[in-house]
Order: structure tokens, then C-alpha cells, then sequence
């Protein structure tokens, strides 16, 4: 992927990626549970649109399958990381 010449996949692939923690730190450092929430599932909505680039970005031969699989098995894990930990606050 590091040689890819299409410059816009490559920025939207980068965004969302850096979308996720971004957005975890931002609402870890928020001061409600509600507030730690709503930046959580922008996380995982930032998660679940990284996901859909890999799906797409293999189907165009922009991303190995073999590595593309294991980005996509990683968003999976963290998206249910934040599901649990969202879940965690809905409770306080």
C-alpha cells in the first residue's frame, strides 16, 4: 500500500485509521460517562468505516488479501473492545 499512487484512497484509508484513537482519547478525557460514550461510538463508527476501505481496497487489488485479512480481523477485535467498554459506561 505504501506505494499506491492513489493518493485519495490512501488519505481516506489514513483518516478513519486515525479516527479510532483519536476519538478514544478525546473521550476518555471527557468528564460524564454519557460524554465518554458518544466519542466511543464515533470510534467505532470510524472502526467500522476503516473496515469497509479494507473490504473494498482488497476487492481493487490496492491492499494484499493476507494483510488486508488481518486489518480486518484487527478492527473486529477493537470494535468489540469499544462495544464492551461502551457498554461498561452505560452502566454508570
Amino acid at each position: 500500500m505504501r506505494d499506491l499512487r492513489d493518493f485519495g484512497f490512501k488519505d481516506q484509508i489514513t483518516r478513519s485509521g486515525l479516527s479510532v484513537p483519536s476519538n478514544i482519547a478525546e473521550g476518555m478525557t471527557r468528564g460524564t460517562p454519557k460524554d465518554k460514550r458518544h466519542f466511543l461510538l464515533i470510534a467505532k463508527g470510524s472502526c467500522a468505516e476503516l473496515r469497509t476501505q479494507i473490504y473494498i481496497g482488497i476487492d481493487i487489488g490496492y491492499i494484499d488479501k493476507a494483510c488486508g485479512n488481518r486489518w480486518l480481523q484487527e478492527t473486529h477485535e477493537v470494535a468489540a473492545m469499544l462495544s464492551g467498554l461502551i457498554g461498561k459506561l452505560a452502566n454508570e
